[in-house]
């Protein structure tokens, strides 16, 4: 453990914790060197029991030997960067939660197959951009029993700094991965679709047929339009959530608690 004190906010290796945007932490030309934050010990904990590779730890002077001694014991020989809380706050742009950032390497992107493989309920994320929606449906998915979480290109990363926070630490416990292919190609790992979509032809979230599908992929659309036409013409079922009081929709984060949970396996 090398604990090195800062001063500065040009301090040399602090950078992946301040002047980073959350793209050049992808770092999309060569994945396999991609950084993410995590933040908060009960998160970073999490995050280790997971196995994700620690790096580096930026950390309040008062928490070494508090709140993150734990986790400073558990990431063995990795720079320990600290200083005062006002100098951390300038450096991160933010008041750092319980005082300790951890950055981790990214692991390597998984295939579809694989996500697939074994699962009888997965959830589709497409074009979901806010990042305390992503963080809030992967809670709810590793709580409500989704056996994997398949993203499109358009939605949020998962490892955004603020939804790991919002799922604590929820991305590092449910199977995940891009999905770039049309959604009928899940139909060749034995899924029958389900866009979650108030339409005409919209059947129940308790309909007798849908839940007794033995593998169902349920698909959450934007916050703003929902899904596309084509994608809800191309699923198996055009699923509502029944309403009152004339109100028409829930957040999408709320909207998949509720699915998960009708149409949990």
């Amino acid at each position: 453990m090398a604990i090195i004190e800062i001063t500065t906010l040009n301090h040399p290796g602090v950078e992946v914790f301040c002047s980073l945007t959350e793209a050049q932490l992808r770092n999309r030309l060569d994945p396999e060197k991609g950084v993410f934050i995590a933040e908060s010990p009960k998160v970073i904990n999490v995050a280790l029991d997971a196995g994700y590779e620690p790096l580096a730890l930026l950390c309040e002077r008062k928490h070494i030997d508090g709140d993150a001694a734990r986790i400073v014991e558990r990431c063995g020989d990795i720079p320990v960067y600290t200083g005062s809380r006002e100098l951390l706050a300038d450096l991160t742009g933010y008041t750092l939660t319980r005082g300790v950032l951890c950055a981790m390497r990214r692991p390597q992107r998984k295939p579809v197959r694989d996500i697939c493989e074994g699962a009888s309920r997965v959830v589709v994320i497409d074009g979901v951009v806010d990042t305390t929606n992503i963080g809030a449906i992967f809670r709810s998915a590793a709580a409500l029993g989704i056996d994997g979480v398949l993203l499109t290109p358009t939605s949020c990363d998962p490892l955004n700094r603020r939804a790991v926070r919002v799922s604590m630490g929820s991305v590092f416990l449910v199977p995940w991965t891009w999905i770039e292919e049309p959604l009928t190609s899940l139909h060749d790992y034995g899924f029958k679709t389900a866009a979650m979509a108030l339409t005409d032809d919209s059947v129940s979230i308790d309909d007798p047929s849908l839940m007794s599908e033995p593998r169902l992929a349920i698909i959450m659309g934007t916050e703003g339009d929902g899904l596309a036409k084509k994608i809800i013409a191309a699923a198996d079922y055009t699923v509502k959530i029944p309403m009152s009081h004339c109100v028409d929709s829930l957040n999408v984060a709320a909207a998949a608690a509720v699915a998960f949970w009708q149409l949990r396996k």
